[in-house]
């Protein structure tokens, strides 16, 4: 069904039932009634609750990101002997990914500590988990700044 026909066919499918049964049509009904100035006509509610949702999963996907660079710092930085070419590929690729999020959304600076601060404690369970080595033996508070986690010359000694 293409937007035009969901639009002809909304005396028959409710926005609501529509959202339930069929998101991505949901999706294009309802931007294809923003194109045409219906607002009156559009999901305001569950338009709200999907942008703030994505607004949630933006700063979900960063948090997990750094939790990842960090473990592999912790890792690089706690286990000289193993470090390879596999964990300093995985440090840059999540570097990337982290800038690009920012990039797009650059208010994801906003508030960073407490994201590092979620994503260390994180990092902390995922380095015991892959190093078998006690979370114990970390600092408390990340050890790496901000600044460090994005320059892709820094790596732990």
């Amino acid at each position: 069904m293409d937007n035009q026909t969901a639009i002809r066919h909304s005396d028959t499918v409710t926005e609501q039932s529509l959202y339930e049964r069929d998101f991505y049509q949901w999706g294009l009904y309802n931007a294809e009634l923003l194109r045409q100035g219906r607002f009156s006509e559009i999901d305001v509610e569950n338009i709200i609750e999907e942008l703030e949702g994505m607004s949630r999963s933006d700063k979900r996907e960063l948090q997990k990101r750094l939790s990842v660079l960090i473990a592999h710092l912790l890792k690089w930085q706690y286990q000289p002997k193993r470090r390879s070419t596999s964990w300093e590929l995985t440090i840059n690729v999540q570097r990337k990914d982290i800038n690009s999020l920012l990039n797009d959304s650059p208010s994801l600076k906003h508030g960073i500590e407490a994201v590092m601060n979620e994503a260390y404690d994180r990092a902390k369970l995922l380095f015991q988990k892959e190093t078998s080595i006690s979370k114990n033996i970390l600092p408390i508070e990340c050890p790496y700044t901000f600044y460090e986690l994005n320059d892709y010359d820094f790596l732990p000694e």
